[in-house]
């Protein structure tokens, strides 16, 4: 809810900017999507652009925090090796091997330019994976200037076209407005228009509301989805309630090593809920980092991350388990780079 790609048919890759300092190597593109967008660091859960900034960040980012808290799960085997060519160019390659499902391999290309908005900002940004089956997931991302910042994604499936999205963001000294358009067709006249708008009201409170509006073959819809974001000293309470559900989230900052999120989530026409527990333990003098996760319909996962140092390794455990549909699946990875 609040995002167009979520009516498309695939998930995108790189919701932000990769941090230029990264290359070479820069992030893998698992973590990059968080990196990229300029997170604060562990312990800082109010988004920020910069320090003196009081700007609340765009709407699709209001369960964030909370979500990079779960883990998410592979099954089978997988092998990433990340190459940075230059300090703006870098290349990726992903294979996957999996028993109860189609193996694949994703070749990836990060480009970033010389625009510098930050320290950790450069643009413009060329993101893009194709696999073998032809299925390709290509995005640009440029900041025009200091407030206008846009993003074009394009995904096919099998080569054929899938989905076209355009969005642009402007954001204020306390507010962000965004506009985004999903497969326009202005032929046949189809296509789903958002808008979102975020404001702060106080240092710790934010509040916004998205228009969804979905026009196609002689039908129409809009949603309404009214969203509050309240940001303590160490932990963030996020809302939405719209025509089609609800949706919050609790995240929390133990300490310095252990965070920990909840999220309800409810769809009304359907007539569904799930809650979902999630917990993220870093162990620095480890190099080694552990998600977890416990839902409703007793789905149990985990994901370990270990850095074999002094290498340019990264080693990944997965498992997850459904208790109720006897349902397992393990997996292990390395990340080379």
């Amino acid at each position: 809810m609040g995002n167009v790609l979520a009516a498309g048919p695939g998930p995108t890759a790189g919701q932000g900017v990769p941090n230029l300092g990264a290359f070479p190597p820069p992030p893998p593109p698992t973590s990059a999507q968080g990196a990229a967008a300029g997170s604060p660091a562990p312990g800082q859960p109010e988004q920020k652009t910069d320090d003196k900034s009081t700007n609340p960040g765009t709407f699709d980012e209001l369960h964030k925090k909370c979500k990079e808290v779960f883990p998410n799960p592979m099954e089978g085997c997988k092998l990433v090796v990340n190459k940075g060519i230059s300090n703006h160019f870098q290349v990726n390659h992903t294979i996957s091997l999996c028993a109860f499902g189609p193996s694949s391999y994703h070749f990836g290309a990060t480009y970033v330019g010389t625009k510098q908005i930050s320290p950790s900002e450069a643009y413009p940004v060329l993101l893009g994976d194709i696999d073998t089956s032809g299925s390709l997931n290509a995005q640009m991302i440029h900041q025009i200037t200091n407030r206008i910042r846009t993003k074009a994604v394009v995904q096919t499936q099998q080569s054929k076209w899938a989905m076209v999205q355009l969005d642009a963001d402007y954001r204020g000294d306390d507010y962000t407005a965004s506009v985004t358009l999903g497969n326009p067709d202005f032929v046949n006249e189809s296509g789903i228009v958002v808008a979102h708008y975020l404001q702060r009201i106080t240092k710790r409170l934010s509040l916004g509301a998205e228009l969804l509006y979905h026009h196609t073959q002689g039908q129409e819809a809009a949603i309404v989805t009214v969203a509050g974001r309240y940001t303590g000293d160490n932990w963030i309470a996020t809302g939405n309630l719209g025509g089609a559900g609800c949706h919050a989230s609790y995240y929390h900052q133990g300490n310095e090593y252990v965070q920990v999120g909840v999220e309800f989530e409810a769809n009304l026409r359907a007539q569904e809920s799930a809650v979902s527990l999630g917990y993220q333990l870093d162990v620095p003098k480890a190099n080694m980092v552990f998600r977890g996760m416990l839902d409703s319909n007793w789905t149990v996962a985990a994901v370990l991350e270990k850095k074999l140092q002094p290498l340019p390794f990264t080693f990944m455990l997965s498992g997850m388990l459904n208790h109720t549909k006897n349902q397992a699946r393990f997996g292990f990875g390395l990340l080379i780079g």
